[in-house]
């Protein structure tokens, strides 16, 4: 599992997912359906559960790293809100409570590079929810990952300000893909103008992991899940050639 990643940028964080809000709705839909308590693996600074809190649900969060839980317990605090978080590593927490919505957003299962994590991560989502539950997986189609030709160029992802400071923050990235191993490495890079013109630059690597559907299907079934659908986005389009996410419900069996 990564680790001191998110240390490194949970203050940019927020400033460059701003725009990240498209499975938003499907999460808000789900907890209508189901109902809560809700938790949220890899919670972060509380993108996810803030919207779910705001509509009332009992929703909890795990994350591994406390820079980030510090943010989302800041901005639980100024919007007035109630959550509870949780400190830790999903594959060893100990937690007495089942779960109607078990959520791992936005690439959460990618931190799991080896087989034996992801299944045991898996067995405790599986000992998390409840029996009438749900569990979703938002990740990216690998096949779609794996077709695109690399490039060793660095790339420019997005301008952002960064709150704290108002400084102007340039994220690049430069990533190398085996697909072999299935593992992406991922470089973030972050330069920062500072107010006397000069730039700060900060070096952010990460591991990822892509899965692909058979594969996840078979994790899932070891785990004591049966796959109840699955989907080419947030939106239910269709999971084939050519869409850009693999949105995998899953329920206990």
């Amino acid at each position: 599992m990564t680790t001191g990643f998110y240390g490194k940028i949970a203050r940019f964080y927020d400033a460059e997912n701003s725009d990240k809000d498209d499975d938003i709705p499907l999460y808000l839909s789900l907890a209508e359906q189901y109902g809560d308590p809700i938790i949220d693996i890899g919670c972060g600074t509380g993108r996810v559960m803030i919207p779910l809190t705001q509509q009332g649900y009992d929703v909890h969060g795990i994350d591994y790293e406390k820079a980030m839980l510090v943010r989302a317990e800041q901005a639980m605090q100024q919007q007035g809100l109630s959550m509870t978080l949780y400190h830790g590593d999903v594959r060893t927490y100990q937690l007495d409570k089942k779960f109607k919505l078990v959520l791992v957003p936005y690439n959460g299962m990618m931190h799991f590079h080896t087989q034996e994590d992801q299944l045991t991560v898996l067995k405790q989502l599986r000992s998390w929810i409840a029996d009438d539950g749900l569990l979703v997986l938002d990740l990216p189609n690998a096949g779609e990952i794996f077709a695109t030709q690399e490039t060793d160029s660095i790339m420019m992802e997005r301008t952002f300000l960064e709150p704290e400071t108002g400084h102007l923050v340039m994220q690049q990235s430069h990533s190398m893909l085996d697909r072999v191993t299935q593992i992406l490495r991922v470089t973030w890079i972050y330069d920062e103008i500072l107010p006397d013109n000069t730039l700060k630059r900060t070096f952010a690597p990460l591991v990822l992991y892509y899965y692909f559907f058979s594969e996840m299907r078979l994790l899932l079934q070891l785990s004591g899940f049966e796959v109840e659908g699955v989907y080419g986005d947030t939106d239910f389009a269709p999971y084939e050639d050519g869409c850009e996410r693999m949105v995998i419900f899953a329920k206990p069996v």
